[in-house]
């Protein structure tokens, strides 16, 4: 078995910095006084920054906010209870009390930080890839179990289909039509072209619903031309790295004047699941349900072992090895990926 990753000196060090910063209350931190707060009012959370957040009131007018230090988890898509002050200090608008009970969060693993939530009351997941930098299924297929495990919609959208030759375009559609055949839906789409954005504005429209995918898949892009007056930063792809660039920083709830909103989240190198085990990462895969704890042996690994429901599965054309393949990947790198402090 693997052994779990030891922390550096410094890495160590960054883990002290970043709970002592959560411990210790900033010296230049606005304070309103209770007696100067008004009455209680319901808000949505369009973005964080550290501290403070920018909440949306009934009227759609927006207000920066600081954050009680008694609320332990705050992001995109909550919904609270704030206090407006007499008058603004330093740009802030007065105050969160309370963060209402969520119906979703999407969370992921921070090497230093722990399990980080990324976005609250989500309805469905949109997966953004593209040729560029690499059309990666393994990616998809982490963001997908991540989907199963929240109880979310998925959807796989492959932007960028402007850059595709007739072989490449051809290639795309043959990795992507396994997924079609599990019951997500794929959508290709251009922004340069136009090509499926009609199908994208349907497929959003009365859902709450979240960009997530590698930097440089053009997320951002794709949101100012669903939105233009959103002016969302758009970033090239490193032409030296082959990476994309993290064009956005903190994750962003927009509204769509037809109704339904959407949250674009910040690009990622790599999407980890160490904070989940075996068993929660098998089920993620939908189409292994039906097979799973029908194995002769109760802990088989589904590699090897005798009477294994999914390898049978796959011989028989049930199942596609290059899932199992997949599931596999995930669960080996599981020690490597997760922190010695877990």
């Amino acid at each position: 078995m693997a052994k779990r990753s030891k922390l550096t000196h410094g890495q160590q060090r960054r883990v002290k910095a970043n709970q002592a910063k959560r411990l210790n209350k900033k010296k230049d931190e606005v304070q309103f006084d209770d007696a100067l707060l008004g009455q209680a009012e319901e808000g949505l959370v369009l973005s964080r920054f550290g501290q403070h957040a920018d909440v949306e009131d009934s009227n759609g007018q927006v207000h920066r906010l600081n954050i009680r230090r008694t609320i332990d988890s705050l992001v995109t898509g909550d919904k609270v209870i704030w206090r407006r002050g007499s008058e603004a200090l330093a740009g802030i608008s007065g105050v969160i009390e309370a963060v209402h009970e969520r119906h979703s969060v999407l969370t992921r693993p921070d090497f230093y930080d722990g399990i980080k939530p990324v976005a609250a009351n989500i309805d469905q997941m949109c997966i953004v890839s593209s040729v560029v930098p690499v059309l990666s299924t393994h990616i998809i297929d982490r963001y997908l179990v991540a989907g199963e495990t929240l109880g979310v919609e998925s959807v796989i959208i492959l932007n960028k289909t402007d850059m595709l030759d007739p072989g490449a375009r051809q290639t795309a559609e043959q990795q992507l039509a396994l997924y079609k055949d599990i019951g997500y839906q794929v959508l290709f789409v251009s922004v340069k072209e136009g090509e499926g954005m009609d199908a994208l504005q349907q497929l959003l429209a009365d859902e709450v619903s979240i960009f997530v995918g590698q930097s440089g898949v053009g997320k951002s892009s794709l949101v100012n031309r669903l939105l233009p007056d959103a002016q969302a930063q758009v970033g090239d792809v490193s032409e030296n790295s082959g990476l994309g660039q993290h064009t956005t920083t903190v994750a962003r709830l927009f509204h769509f004047p037809s109704g339904g909103e959407l949250i674009d989240s910040p690009g990622i190198r790599e999407f980890a699941l160490w904070h989940l085990d075996e068993t929660t990462i098998a089920k993620g895969f939908k189409e292994f349900q039906q097979f799973l704890g029908t194995c002769k042996f109760r802990d088989c690994k589904h590699k090897s072992d005798p009477g294994c429901a999914l390898q049978a599965a796959v011989k028989s054309g049930k199942l596609a090895q290059s899932r199992l393949d997949s599931y596999h990947r995930i669960v080996d790198s599981l020690a490597d990926s997760r922190p010695s402090y877990v």
